[in-house]
């Protein structure tokens, strides 16, 4: 402010002017002065209320840090790191110790026995003073009352409003040490169980991981690096395929869930990882480990090897068995081939008996045969020279006494033409008696005429039509031959008229440079051959008959029919058979 300066020479009014000035000037600094106190004084009034404020939260930090302290339930010491004695002990050390706190209040740390001696004291200060921390494990402590424990202690170096303090805390580990004792013992008994079993064995943890393997685990899981620790669904998932892989896994934690024990007698599958098929025995079960948390084993036994050996065992017990059963089977089979040697010696002694009495039914058939027809050429020889004769010469004898008595009475005559028709009847009935015993033309004339002689009687009688074809050759044949076809061929064509219902029959007669073949085809309804050819059949001896009469001669005689379709019967015989062959015994029929 600037200070007014009155002159000497200045009149009263501008005298006043500069008091009036001044007035001002002095109540304006006033003024200023008032907002300056009322200023400072509201800021004192707030730093008063803060400083409260932090008072009061110090005091209540130190209110609970005191609580904290005094309820501590490890042991605490406040030390001074100039005189390095105790200053402050909270209630748990006289829990400790057995000490009061008063008695700890004044002492160095290795009076009270937590430290061997003073250098270790000093030693144990420097280095707080150089880290700010020093912690000891396994510290070896002794009450007052004599009992021993250990104890863990952890030293700090802080300030505390603006002074250096030592805090110690000194907790009692000795239960502690205890159970990590338990503990180590537990370990090493369940590994010691695990190792010494007699099979394989391996443990997986609450989190899932494989926890311990013993050595006959081992060589199962050697492909599997890292093992131990491992993710325990990542092991499984590497050594099976997927789908045996989810089943072992979900086993696993089902028994690690529910505490439920799982046994398998045989588990058999492709391993993914070696290609090849492995057996094993298994079973899981729950377990506390040593750290008491859940876990399960699983006990396993590979009987891959056993199961191989087993089989192969099996398959030697069937080869055995099977031995045991072929040397029976030997033995049994020589036996009966013994057998066979001596019923084949008596059936080949039976065969030949059977053949040598064949031979003579089959000759006595064929002397039969032949007296047969020679019989029936005789009588039907005495039929036509004899009995047909007589007839015509009675006839003829007839014939003149009705012309002796022309001028008889009307009744004689008539008796009489009665009389030559009978006769004359009589003749033609020994005339056809003697063809179908034996025609004379197949003797006089040979076989095509006899045959077409025949077939003309045949149409006459039955209205069936005859086709008939022949080589002249034919007649080239041994009267024998040609007998055997001229009654098969009339056998035949008898069956067709009494069963074939046909109305055209071809009959075929040819000569080949090998052989003499006859045919006789007829357009009714056949048979089925099965049924025609049993032993109940009427017919079944005219097909006997006709057989053995071509096979007696060497020739080959064959049937073909289907029922409701045509029937053909086909003989063949060898030319050298036909044209020379003589029976024993037959000769010719004449």
């Amino acid at each position: 402010m600037k200070k007014s300066v009155h002159s000497k020479d200045s009149s009263p009014s501008e005298q006043m002017v500069a008091m009036n000035e001044a007035l001002v000037l002095g109540a304006l600094r006033q003024h200023e002065l008032r907002e300056a106190a009322q200023a400072l004084n509201e800021r004192l009034q707030e730093e008063i209320s803060e400083r409260k404020q932090a008072e009061e939260i110090v005091r209540l930090s130190e209110i609970r840090y005191r609580r904290l302290f005094e309820a501590a339930h490890d042991g605490v010491l406040l030390l001074d790191p100039a005189t390095r004695l105790i200053t402050d002990a909270n209630p748990y050390m006289n829990k400790l110790l057995g000490y009061t706190r008063g008695q700890l209040i004044g002492k160095e740390l290795f009076e009270i026995e937590l430290l061997k001696d003073e250098a270790a004291s000093r030693k144990m200060f420097r280095k707080l003073k150089k880290e700010g921390e020093v912690h000891y494990e396994n510290l070896p402590l002794e009450s007052e009352d004599g009992r021993h424990q250990e104890v863990e202690v952890v030293a700090n170096l802080y300030h505390e409003n603006g002074h250096a303090v030592i805090q110690c805390n000194i907790r009692d580990i000795t239960e502690r040490k205890l159970l990590q004792d338990i503990l180590r013992r537990n370990e090493a008994l369940f590994m010691a169980l695990i190792q010494k079993a007699p099979i394989g064995v391996y443990a997986v943890d609450a989190d899932f991981r494989l926890l311990q393997m013993n050595s006959k685990a081992l060589p199962s899981f050697k492909n599997i690096d890292p093992l131990i620790g491992r993710d325990f669904s990542e092991i499984v998932r590497t050594i099976w395929p997927p789908r045996v892989a989810a089943q072992v896994v979900a086993r696993f934690r089902k028994t690690l869930k529910t505490g439920e024990s799982y046994v398998s007698k045989e588990f058999t599958s492709r391993r993914k990882d070696l290609g090849v098929k492995e057996v094993y025995e298994w079973q899981i079960h729950r377990v506390i480990l040593p750290d008491g948390e859940f876990g399960a084993v699983c006990f396993f036994n590979d009987i891959t090897e056993r199961k191989k050996a087993e089989s192969a065992e099996l398959r030697l017990a069937v080869m055995t068995n099977s031995n045991l059963k072929l040397k029976k089977e030997i033995l049994r089979r020589k036996s009966v081939e013994k057998s066979l040697n001596e019923s084949k010696r008596l059936q080949a002694g039976l065969l030949e008996i059977s053949r040598q009495q064949q031979k003579r039914l089959r000759d006595l058939s064929h002397e039969i045969l032949r007296i047969q027809e020679e019989e029936r050429k005789r009588i039907s020889r005495e039929l036509h020279d004899v009995i047909a004769q007589t007839l015509v010469g009675i006839n003829v004898h007839v014939a003149a006494l009705a012309r002796e008595t022309t001028e008889a009475a009307q009744g004689l005559q008539e008796k009489i033409a009665r009389t030559r028709l009978l006769v004359e009847e009589s003749v033609d009935t020994v005339h056809r008696f003697a063809g179908e015993l034996r025609p004379t033309v197949l003797d006089d004339l040979g076989l095509i005429p006899a045959l077409q002689g025949f077939l003309t009687s045949f149409t006459a009688k039955t209205g069936i039509k005859a086709d008939f074809h022949a080589s002249i050759e034919v007649e080239e044949g041994s009267d024998s031959v040609r007998t055997m076809l001229f009654r098969v061929a009339q056998e035949a064509l008898t069956n067709v008229s009494r069963h074939a219902k046909a109305s055209l029959v071809k009959i075929s007669l040819q000569r080949t440079p090998k052989s003499i073949s006859m045919e006789i085809t007829d357009n009714g309804q056949g048979f089925e051959l099965g049924l025609k050819t049993s032993k109940r059949d009427p017919n079944r001896l005219g097909l006997i008959g006709m057989r053995e009469r071509v096979e007696m001669l060497g020739g080959m005689f064959q049937i073909d029919s289907t029922s409701g379709e045509s029937t053909t019967v086909r003989v063949e015989i060898g030319v050298e058979s036909a044209v020379s062959r003589k029976q024993p015994g037959i000769g010719k029929f004449r």
